[in-house]
């Protein structure tokens, strides 16, 4: 376990988490590939993504999504001065969140039939008791994310990313395996290895590593000074409901009026949207945290905006591109994918469809999982928490009006309409309360970001038209080959353009591509 404990600084803390989190979306688009040929988009399969709507409401509801970022700037004031003191501050917390999270856990098992009726209004009364099976299943896992959550942040504390790096991947194997070992089960085997995946994976290994590293002290007690001001903070998360962490909830819950599948074909593309949001997004997000938290308690705000700055311009640098070239090979990705057992090629093209509507809300996504944490390093989880509660409220009607007339599409241009406004709401305050410096040049970067990866595009698209790719012989190899050239075409043009025009976004990257970067930079820069 000793390994699990070394220190990283920021740049290696950026690769370690956006290593996990790119092998934990692959391993989620592995788990997806198994449901999805096992039971394609079917009502079993609609009924275990809505399994996890009440599950993740209450995560949400106790603030479980950014528990660890909430107590860290408490744990790092009170450490520092006393470290007893920190441990009986920690325990104070980890005591109550434990109490609340069993409770609430409780309750939701024993109306469980009622919670299945909100989660899934759509469904019909023999999938609604499936459905309370599996919400009764999943709900525990929520006790082993809260409680974990309280020593991944003694981990983020200490700069120590690896174990939290490994949660992900065990949760995400333990559902494969589930799914696997158990499918005469049907889709309850998943819901079993949730559970198991919750308890190792982001209980268990968390634990471990904080006992092994510098050890760990918990004190038997209920009060502490700095609880009150704890909770004080705590709160907005807990009540205010933002887009971004209902996102997931709104597409189950509206999916389930759109018809038998529609949910499956949400969640299949949602979950490929997400890859490159998590990737690049929230790893530039989690790394950058305890630097800026460390900056703003130092008042040091100048480099706070100049960092803020940089991982916001390098977000967009990656995710703008990656977006465009993403929608032009949506297809040929869901049939690679997905498209085999009983997932049909007409799944293919509405979960493709789906997929084009949500592409570009990837660059908000991006960049609103690293503006929320700048609120939050300000210790203001007050404006987040309100904005996302407007915005959500905004968002229903859009759901509702948009479900009705365009079912499964509404659904999914609601969801891109919502995360759009949302992020514009938190640019919009953060540049009232703040200041502009931390968004200077970045919409002239992304407007010479979107010119270039459009230049890129066409040649890209063209290129899918070509005989060679043709689906109707051999879907899975064409897939594959469409999407590499594409690829590789859509670089091509993109690289050099953007070393061209754009020297000083892209720089930083090709300094790490390899002898093609070096290539590339060793060209004279005209400055754009």
């Amino acid at each position: 376990m000793g390994f699990l404990n070394r220190r990283q600084q920021m740049g290696w803390a950026a690769l370690i988490i956006g290593t996990s989190v790119f092998l934990s979306r692959f391993m989620g688009l592995v788990r997806d590939k198994v449901i999805s040929y096992l039971f394609g988009a079917t009502n079993e399969s609609d009924i275990y993504f809505a399994a996890f709507v009440i599950p993740d409401f209450i995560n949400y509801l106790l603030a479980g999504g950014y528990f660890s970022i909430t107590l860290i700037p408490f744990l790092a004031d009170l450490m520092n001065r006393d470290r007893d003191e920190g441990w009986r501050f920690f325990s104070v917390v980890f005591t109550w969140i434990s109490i609340a999270i069993v409770t609430l856990t409780c309750i939701a098992m024993w109306f469980a039939p009622e919670l299945a009726r909100i989660a899934a209004p759509g469904l019909n009364p023999e999938a609604m008791e499936r459905l309370t099976r599996f919400l009764r299943i999943i709900l525990p896992a929520q006790v082993f994310f809260l409680t974990g959550s309280c020593f991944t942040a003694v981990l983020y504390l200490r700069k120590q990313f690896l174990a939290p790096a490994l949660t992900p991947l065990i949760y995400n194997l333990s559902i494969i395996l589930g799914g696997i070992l158990l499918k005469s089960k049907g889709m309850e085997g998943f819901c079993w290895g949730v559970l198991a995946g919750a308890l190792v994976g982001n209980l268990l290994v968390p634990l471990l590593a904080v006992r092994q590293g510098e050890g760990m002290r918990l004190y038997p007690a209920l009060r502490h000074p700095g609880l009150k001001r704890y909770i004080l903070l705590a709160l907005p998360l807990m009540l205010g409901q933002s887009i971004a962490m209902l996102d997931e909830q709104m597409l189950r819950v509206f999916g389930s009026l759109a018809g038998i599948g529609a949910v499956s074909w949400l969640a299949y593309a949602r979950r490929i949207m997400m890859v490159p949001v998590s990737v690049v997004g929230q790893a530039a997000g989690v790394a950058s945290y305890p630097f800026i938290a460390e900056l703003a308690a130092k008042k040091e705000f100048a480099r706070f905006h100049e960092v803020m700055n940089n991982a916001l311009r390098n977000v967009l640098t990656l995710l703008v591109p990656l977006s465009v070239w993403m929608a032009i090979v949506s297809e040929p990705t869901v049939r690679l994918i997905f498209q085999q057992g009983h997932f049909t090629l007409a799944d293919t093209a509405q979960t493709a469809t789906l997929l084009r509507i949500l592409l570009p809300a990837v660059c908000f996504w991006g960049f609103q999982q690293v503006l929320g944490r700048a609120f939050y390093a300000r210790q203001d989880t007050l404006s987040p928490a309100v904005l996302g509660t407007v915005t959500t409220l905004c968002a229903v009607p859009i759901f509702l009006f948009l479900t009705r007339h365009l079912q499964a599409q509404g659904v999914a241009v609601a969801s891109t309409a919502a995360i759009v406004l949302y992020t514009a709401a938190l640019c919009l305050w953060w540049a009232r309360r703040h200041g502009g410096a931390v968004f200077s040049g970045l919409l002239h970067d992304v407007l010479k970001l979107v010119v270039l990866s459009s230049a890129a595009a066409v040649p890209s698209t063209l290129l899918l038209y070509l005989p060679a790719f043709d689906a109707s012989s051999h879907p899975l190899l064409s897939a594959f080959l469409a999407i590499s050239a594409s690829g590789l075409c859509f670089g091509l043009v993109f690289a050099p353009l953007a070393a061209r025009f754009t020297p000083a976004l892209v720089q930083p990257f090709l300094k790490k591509a390899g002898p093609l970067g070096a290539l590339l930079m060793r060209r004279p820069f005209t400055p754009a």
